[in-house]
């Protein structure tokens, strides 16, 4: 609709300062003959828009001049109260922050839809970690966040995996990501490759140093997020299992082995289904279908199917001795 086109318009500027119409046209997805068009209704409705030509030209609001949030419409308001997520801000040291925010936009709307978002707010809840899952201590996040916010270079003793597990980095904290309820920092190493993720709750020791950087100005933390999540998956799952699943056995599946259950399997007459399904290591198969219990049978790799019979026999045997 043009009215909330002629606002994106006013709170691009004002967020933003000076754009081209070819930028705002590209901001907004229409053509620049339209932005030219929606200009000239804010200049007759006395909006203080000015505009320069040539090179280095743009449209600019007047300085000082700011536009009230009454033009949101109901599902805006409700979407931006949804943004306000009290944990992870309170993780940052933006608990405070957040609540004056929330405040002063309240404020702004009006009647109808200041009671719209309060209602959204009282019925929606986030609470993203998992049942089984333990809060994790990352009492080096403020520091973390804080030299993400300004640009400054982080001297890190890290726990990793592989031997040597604790080691000493110089990391560029490029920015924060929150998965599942954990802390990750995307950081390249001080004079080393590109950016890496790193557990903030795997952090032992921190200094701030007094040394500045810049994030390359292509980089993007959305875009690397999910080619890293790209790259975790191909290289979780690089083993194959052919089963037979029990109806029981089918339903209790999850994630990736009931996506691949779905579009490899294939009904039996005993009422089973045979299925190739992805696995990540020999050890966590092995564990991954033992708690399936007898809801399951492997058939292949034949190492595998080996393993689980040596398994099940040690188990039915320990228990027959103690009868």
């Amino acid at each position: 609709m043009k009215s909330s086109r002629l606002l994106s318009i006013l709170l691009l500027l004002q967020t933003r300062g000076r754009m081209t119409a070819a930028q705002l046209a590209a901001e907004l997805e229409v053509s620049v003959r339209t932005v030219y068009r929606d200009v000239e209704a804010l200049h007759t409705a006395g909006v203080p828009l000015y505009g320069d030509a040539g090179h280095r030209g743009g449209y600019e609001l007047l300085a000082g001049y700011r536009t009230r949030l009454t033009g949101l419409s109901a599902g805006e308001a409700e979407a931006l109260f949804l943004t306000a997520l009290p944990g992870p801000a309170a993780d940052l040291g933006l608990g405070p922050a957040l609540a004056g925010a929330r405040l002063k936009l309240r404020a702004a709307l009006p009647p109808g839809l200041r009671a719209q978002a309060d209602r959204m707010s009282s019925r929606f809840h986030l609470d993203a970690p998992g049942w089984y899952a333990e809060d994790d201590a990352v009492p080096f996040l403020p520091a973390v966040a804080e030299a993400v916010w300004r640009g400054r270079v982080i001297a890190v003793r890290y726990r990793r995996w592989t031997e040597p597990t604790d080691v000493g980095r110089r990391l560029e904290p490029y920015g924060l990501v929150l998965k599942a309820g954990r802390w990750y920092v995307v950081a390249a190493r001080r004079g080393g490759s590109g950016p890496r993720t790193y557990r903030v709750d795997q952090i032992l020791e921190l200094t701030v140093m007094g040394e500045e950087f810049d994030v390359p100005g292509d980089f993007d933390l959305a875009a690397y997020w999910q080619a890293h999540q790209r790259d975790f998956h191909a290289r979780l799952h690089r083993g194959e299992a052919l089963v037979r699943l029990s109806p029981r056995g089918l339903a209790r599946l999850t994630g990736a082995a009931a996506r691949a259950a779905a579009t490899t399997g294939t009904d039996e007459p005993d009422g089973w289904t045979r299925a190739v399904l992805p696995v990540e290591s020999p050890d966590h198969a092995h564990g991954q279908f033992l708690a399936l219990g007898t809801d399951v049978e492997v058939l292949a790799p034949a190492e595998l199917r080996t393993r689980l019979a040596e398994t099940a026999r040690a188990v039915a045997e320990r228990y027959a001795a103690g009868t």
